[in-house]
């Protein structure tokens, strides 16, 4: 092990624990201090720096908020984690509130506690080294009005300063849930037309009786209930940019008359004998495999190479999860506006635990949780036990009942920590419906302490009554 510059200060009234700390940090290669009281805690603050405090929350003298508040206060970048027997979500609430880092309820696995630290050193020596560059990480996590810095976000981002400003029709691919929409209206607003109408077609949800006229209009007397002449909403899109959603739900007839707006840029509205010319940038949408339903004879292979003539696929949210925790707070900071409520930060047990979920809705499921979850929460602080993840817990429960393991896929690559994680989670979910709610029976039948259930019921976020 070599030797790291990081010191901590071990702060615990139980001298085997304090001990016990020494001896594990130290053999990690941290410079490790201790204190036995909360007193002689903040007198070694005075004289010293430390990289990371760990500090018990009960003390003999002055508590472990004090130590933290006087660390904080002291060293503003020092990391301060706070671990308690008696952890209440009051607790880690006022903790966090004041500035801790995370908050460990006692007895800790500690593989985990050794992980918690390495975590927080790593990210505030990732802090320190790009201080300088928060203004340009802040304009890389938001483009407009999308949220994310990771690779494949980014590219996107470079792919639309590149075609907005042309008249390029742009296909915009990816499963439901994850922006498409947003990246529509990101091209418009970036393009000389972003002062001019952007209208939103969706082709999926237009009964199939009104799409024309929804599409192209109507001249008075064209059918019955025609009272009047009415623009339709490529006419209402005129000079400024028409994004047709679902637009693999079209029908072939529509198809044929969507051909001609697209190669012409006019159309007759229904009942109508003259041409209406528009100039109208065309985008669309599908979380359709276009290509396939070409193959299939269920969409025109014309009208797909017309609209697809620059493709921008959107990844779903699992396959960006280090956007998870911008888009998290990005929700946060809306819903928490728009209900009044002044809930500032999520916790890192929170975000770690949803950052380990699939979110097959994308972002919808996510924005959907956080706005949930924030009408639901008491505190400032967003924890795990404030998260409404009933919904979740149930379908990773029947993920895995229903998944079949193929070692196959080895040879394309798989992620072993997340099939493990799976599999533990729904034998721990599975033994706690089977005992009724006992942890002390779950741990029975799984052959594992209590001690240790209740260390894996905690790290992968599964509350359950005892």
């Amino acid at each position: 092990m070599l030797e790291s510059k990081d010191k901590i200060l071990v702060v615990d009234d139980e001298l085997s624990m304090r001990e016990f700390l020494e001896l594990m940090l130290g053999a990690e290669g941290y410079h490790v201090d201790t204190a036995g009281t909360g007193k002689k805690a903040v007198q070694m603050l005075d004289k010293n720096f430390y990289d990371l405090v760990l500090c018990d929350l009960r003390l003999g003298d002055i508590n472990g908020i004090e130590v933290l508040k006087k660390a904080k206060f002291q060293y503003p970048d020092s990391v301060v984690i706070i671990i308690s027997a008696y952890a209440t979500a009051e607790n880690a609430v006022q903790a966090m509130n004041e500035g801790a880092y995370d908050y460990l309820p006692k007895p800790f696995d500690n593989d985990e506690l050794k992980h918690t630290v390495s975590k927080a050193l790593q990210l505030k020596t990732l802090s320190e080294e790009k201080s300088h560059l928060d203004d340009i990480l802040k304009e890389s996590l938001h483009f407009g009005s999308i949220v994310g810095s990771s690779p494949r976000m980014t590219h996107i981002y470079k792919t639309i300063s590149q075609i907005s400003d042309t008249k390029t029709n742009v296909m915009i691919t990816g499963e439901s849930g994850t922006g498409k929409e947003l990246i529509a209206r990101a091209i418009h607003e970036q393009s000389s037309r972003h002062d001019k109408p952007f209208v939103v077609i969706n082709c999926g949800s237009i009964p199939e009786t009104l799409i024309e006229s929804e599409f192209f209009g109507y001249k008075k007397g064209a059918f019955t209930g025609a009272s009047q002449d009415k623009k339709g909403l490529f006419e209402a899109g005129d000079t400024g940019t028409v994004f047709l959603d679902e637009v693999g739900e079209l029908q072939p007839q529509m198809q044929i008359k969507l051909l001609r707006v697209v190669q012409e840029r006019s159309f007759k509205p229904v009942g109508g004998s003259d041409d209406i010319n528009v100039d109208i940038r065309i985008l669309s949408a599908t979380n359709k495999n276009l290509q396939e339903e070409v193959i299939a004879g269920r969409f025109r292979e014309d009208l797909y190479y017309r609209l697809n003539v620059v493709e921008i696929k959107v990844p779903p949210l699992r396959e960006r999860k280090g956007d998870i925790r911008a888009l998290a707070q990005h929700f946060l900071d809306k819903y928490s506006r728009e209900q009044g409520k002044e809930i500032t930060k999520i916790s890192s047990y929170a975000v770690d635990l949803i950052q380990k979920y699939d979110f097959p809705g994308n972002i919808r499921e996510l924005e959907n949780l956080i706005e949930r979850s924030v009408a639901l929460s008491s505190t400032n602080i967003l924890l795990p036990d404030n998260l409404s993840l009933s919904i979740h817990k149930r379908r990773w429960i029947e993920g895995i009942k229903n998944k079949r393991f193929d070692l196959d896929d080895v040879s394309k690559g798989v992620s072993l920590d997340s099939i493990l994680e799976e599999i533990e989670k729904a034998y721990l979910e599975k033994s706690i419906e089977v005992s009724g709610g006992s942890k002390n029976r779950a741990a029975d039948l799984l052959g594992i302490s209590f001690r240790s259930l209740r260390y894996r019921l905690d790290k992968l976020g599964i509350d359950k009554p005892d």
